[in-house]
């Protein structure tokens, strides 16, 4: 698409089906939204499907130390919503001048850039000025301006204990507050991801035989333990990962960090007793980007007496972390084959 044609569609003139919200995480009530809002595009030839993307999220700007965790940055959740069916993914940034409008004023100027034939959104969207308008008011100006509103119900998941939750980004924080990987990635439909930038740690790792990637995130953190992780590389290497998070309790006081010992698919590591400590081909020690899908809750943070007690556990931390790992590939293939 040249500029001049690129500008005209952001004028609104395409036909829009349009959802609007901060889609932290896009779980599967986001894609409930976003399969809703493409069955209508699809209906009406020509129509797409717009999601409007709050970056950062509006009680950052009115609220900031009331703001809740990131699940995943702006780039993610855009690659999410197109995989899920939008055609165009919209940074909206929550400016004073933008949060102030009117609810009225509001959906008046995204009815001029977007023509909306619809909008599609869930029972608890709010908009406008002090969150006044709800969907009831957006019905009422849909009969205005010319466009229908459809609200799609809560999506309910069920979790490892068969417990019914909402599927909700606060949903989300609370598994991941508590260690629950697996469980957030049901709510996902996907593994939860740690995404940073590898950055200088006390290097004692390395000397010991097991050095670790120090993870540098502005998302959220689960809690404290070892996991098992996926891990995949700025070149587009996949390996296993034993991901410690905490503060290194064996080795005295520490803040909290994410470190992620890399290993082989096979379980073999980059370095071993003995062998001494080494790079990664290809990479930098420092300043490359790492992508974590963190896959199960291996076990807690413990202080250990000493470091045989230590490397000992570790040793059985990668062998159980490389079987998680092989397992879950195994279960994406079979799930790839019957799809």
């Amino acid at each position: 698409m040249d500029k001049t044609a690129h500008q005209n569609e952001s004028r609104g003139s395409v036909p829009s089906v349009l959802c609007i919200g901060t889609f932290d995480g896009v779980h599967l009530g986001h894609r409930a939204l976003i399969r809703r809002a493409r069955e209508i595009a699809d209906a009406h030839a020509g129509a797409r499907v717009v999601a409007l993307v709050f970056k950062p999220n509006p009680v950052e700007v009115l609220r900031p130390h009331a703001a809740p965790p990131r699940l995943s940055m702006f780039e993610r959740r855009r690659d999410w919503l197109l995989s899920a069916g939008a055609d165009v993914v919209e940074r909206l940034e929550p400016t004073p001048e933008l949060l102030d409008l009117s609810p009225e004023e509001y959906v008046r100027q995204t009815v001029e850039r977007y023509r909306p034939i619809a909008f599609v959104e869930g029972g608890d969207f709010r908009f406008g000025r002090a969150r006044a308008g709800d969907n009831r008011l957006l019905a009422e100006l849909g009969g205005r301006h010319g466009f229908s509103v459809s609200v799609v119900e809560q999506v309910q998941v069920a979790l490892t204990d068969h417990q019914l939750v909402p599927a909700r980004s606060t949903i989300v924080r609370w598994l991941l507050s508590e260690g629950r990987v697996r469980d957030a990635a049901r709510v996902l439909s996907r593994a939860f991801e740690i995404s940073g930038t590898v950055v200088r740690g006390d290097q004692r790792g390395r000397t010991i035989g097991f050095p670790t990637a120090n993870i540098e995130t502005p998302t959220m953190i689960p809690a404290d333990g070892v996991y098992a992780a996926r891990a995949h590389l700025p070149d587009g290497r996949v390996m296993a990962a034993a991901v410690s998070i905490g503060t290194k309790p064996t080795f005295g006081e520490h803040g909290r960090a994410v470190e992620a010992h890399l290993l082989g698919l096979d379980g073999s590591r980059i370095a071993g007793p003995g062998q001494g400590w080494k790079t990664l081909p290809e990479l930098p020690e420092y300043g490359w980007a790492i992508r974590l899908e963190m896959l199960a809750w291996v076990r807690e943070q413990v202080r250990f007496a000493g470091l045989d007690a230590l490397l000992g556990q570790l040793r059985r931390d990668c062998e159980r972390v490389c079987e998680i790992v092989r397992a879950e590939s195994v279960s994406s293939e079979l799930q790839e084959t019957n799809a």
